[in-house]
């Protein structure tokens, strides 16, 4: 199997915002592009419908939220539901990748490039996206394999 070429976007879905990022076609570097309130969760998956428009991408990669054991943390129920929405409202294929340590990478990331607190927590999440698909364009890249799992169905694994 080899990488399959088209634009994908990566997700951070957070509690209170999801980060926003995109590949170019072939897969070669992931860029961010914004950060989605998601107070408003209507408003929320109406600008991530856009988004999805706009780029259309083979597939969201959404960041799985585990804890360092594997298991699923109380965050990663709201952001599964999250993503079903998001594949509802958009039709797009949904994977799920390990985002385990990408927040505190993106911190790191960001602290190196000089920002300041402040402006880091405006746009970490955004930052986290970048971190999510660009391991999973790598993954890809070099096994030929997707990355990541489907996003389950409601009535299996959450």
């Amino acid at each position: 199997m080899s990488f399959r070429r088209g634009r994908r976007l990566g997700l951070d879905i957070g509690a209170v915002r999801i980060g926003v990022a995109a590949s170019d076609p072939d897969g070669i570097l992931a860029t961010p592009l914004t950060v989605v309130r998601r107070k408003d969760e209507p408003t929320a998956l109406k600008q991530l419908r856009e988004i999805v428009a706009e780029y259309e991408p083979i597939e969201i990669l959404v960041g799985d939220p585990k804890s360092l054991d594997g298991a699923a943390r109380a965050a990663a129920a709201s952001a599964l539901s999250f993503a079903r929405a998001i594949a509802e409202a958009t039709g797009a294929p949904i994977r799920l990748i390990d985002e385990r340590f990408t927040t505190v990478e993106a911190h790191h990331a960001l602290a190196a490039a000089g920002k300041t607190s402040r402006q880091r927590r405006e746009i970490v999440d955004a930052q986290a996206a970048v971190i999510i698909l660009q391991n999973a364009l790598e993954f890809e890249h070099n096994t030929g394999a997707p990355a990541g799992r489907e996003m389950p169905d409601e009535e299996s694994e959450q």
